[in-house]
């Protein structure tokens, strides 16, 4: 296949290509061949006709020079590397108002990899396992060695450099605990949370019991099957080699401000298994792109993939339909966080209200995080753009 000719935004030189490109030029053969679920064939749709004339839009019109053009929509789909910058912006806007004046660990749960073709097979419950076990872990250490309850940010990673399958959870915790009876925050040590070769075992023991629930309970069911693994003779023989293996728990350096905490968390939060800015060339049935070596001082390299075994890992990484990546508990749970986060602030000398978030437009966030004013017009870069049309869809679509 000859390569794909993105196009050229004026004045400019060949676009670089996207998660799009790759969808638009090799996902129709790779759906003939491959029997895909329709979560995955509704992100690969979302994906190829985002902010194209399928989704409809709006015509502007320069009240200065008259110069047109369409402004087609986005399709929210939160697969699509385009359409998170947005979400993220707001995102990171509200835990800024959220941040204490504490340090922030970050701890790293890694499931082991014997469980990848299970969560695979039962993606929606045995994560939902992983996000059970980790926070109940942290909480009862928090209780034990505290004496108070935590709060935690924690984000699902389902990737690794490379895409292939890697599930674990990033933790983001403040050095401190608010006591229970909510009189006093208890201050962490400012380099030390908990030594990570108690949390593995207790994390694996969490989780292999809420398995075995599960096993006992008929849950775990695989695609197609009528029955559940009860009648899997190797079960036990899986079981009883993942009591043995030692799980990974990872510590990092303490985060050295609030500010740190949030760059940090930009990188996780609104992505999926890659940026666009990491693809580098989709040439020849052939995609490369970059990726940092964690093995080699993390030395950034770059991997070159056929487009259909490309697609097939990012595809790994959909998030199944209702289900959520970032999940607070302790202190942080949804259900009392504006309360909690008062009464933290107040015991560490802060006004106890928080902070209001300021209601901004999408324009504005736009020239925030990319320098570019999207009123301005392109053309004689004077006057403003003025949408004079609606431009219909094509079909009708569900982005979800």
């Amino acid at each position: 296949m000859p390569p794909v000719d993105y196009g050229r935004a004026a004045g400019e030189g060949k676009a670089r290509p996207e998660l799009a490109d790759i969808f638009r030029s090799h996902g129709e053969s790779y759906r003939r061949t491959h029997r895909l679920p329709a979560s995955h064939l509704k992100v690969m749709r979302a994906v190829e006709v985002c902010r194209t004339k399928e989704l409809g839009g709006h015509l502007k019109k320069c009240d200065s020079c008259g110069f047109e053009h369409p402004t087609y929509n986005s399709c929210l789909n939160r697969h699509c590397p385009k359409c998170q910058s947005l979400a993220k912006a707001k995102w990171l806007k509200k835990q800024t108002s959220e941040l204490l004046p504490v340090g922030y660990f970050h701890l790293v749960f890694t499931l082991p990899h014997e469980l990848n073709w299970l969560i695979l097979s039962c993606k929606k419950l045995l994560l939902s396992l992983l996000f059970k076990a980790v926070s109940e872990t942290l909480l009862e250490f928090g209780a034990t060695h505290l004496g108070g309850t935590l709060g935690i940010i924690a984000v699902l990673h389902t990737w690794d450099q490379t895409l292939k399958d890697h599930f674990h959870l990033h933790c983001l915790i403040p050095a401190g605990a608010l006591s229970f009876d909510q009189s006093r925050w208890i201050s962490a040590r400012k380099n030390f949370l908990f030594h990570v070769k108690a949390l593995s075992p207790a994390f694996r023991r969490k989780f292999l019991r809420s398995l075995e629930r599960a096993f006992d309970q008929g849950k775990l069911k695989l695609p197609g099957q009528s029955v559940s693994l009860a009648n899997d003779k190797p079960w036990e023989q899986r079981l009883a080699a993942l009591r043995k293996k030692k799980w990974v728990v990872f510590a990092k350096r303490p985060f050295s401000s609030p500010h740190k905490v949030l760059d940090y968390l930009g990188r996780y939060t609104h992505r999926v298994a890659l940026s666009n800015d990491r693809i580098l060339s989709v040439e020849n049935g052939q995609v490369s792109f970059s990726y940092r070596d964690r093995k080699d001082k993390d030395r950034k390299k770059t991997l070159t993939l056929d487009a259909q075994e490309f697609i097939r890992r990012f595809l790994l990484h959909v998030i199944p339909e209702g289900f959520m990546r970032i999940r607070h508990f302790g202190f942080l749970a949804n259900r009392a966080k504006k309360q909690n986060l008062s009464r933290c602030r107040e015991l560490l000398g802060l006004n106890p209200a928080l902070p209001e978030i300021p209601d901004r437009s999408t324009q504005d966030l736009l020239l925030e995080l990319t320098g570019i004013d999207i009123s301005r017009c392109p053309n004689c870069k004077k006057g403003t753009m003025v949408i004079v049309a609606e431009l219909p869809k094509l079909r009708p679509w569900n982005s979800s």
